[in-house]
């Protein structure tokens, strides 16, 4: 049991904060696409951690165009162009 506590905290570890997209209020969805309800709004300026992605709805946002949608916590999703990763691709790992 004490190394699958180790392996829990690594893990929550190796969790990098992103920026969110300056003076935008980001819809936080249930699903990875924008026909996935609302589940809450985050105030301009936040830090959102990135746990997995995965490929949902396309979306045109403050950072370009893509289909990438990153798991911000438990069942709640954000798009990857309202998130400043630095990087057009995958930067986490897939969701399973």
């Amino acid at each position: 049991m004490l190394l699958g506590s180790a392996a829990t905290a690594n893990a929550a570890a190796s969790v990098r904060y992103y920026d969110t997209a300056p003076g935008i209020r980001l819809n936080v969805r249930s699903g990875p696409g924008t026909s996935y309800s609302i589940t809450r709004v985050l105030t301009e300026g936040a830090k959102v951690p990135i746990y997995c992605q995965t490929p949902g709805s396309t979306v045109s946002g403050y950072y370009g165009t893509s289909n990438i949608w990153d798991n911000i916590s438990n069942g709640e999703f954000v798009s990857d162009t309202y998130v400043h990763t630095g990087s057009d691709g995958y930067v986490a790992d897939r969701c399973a």
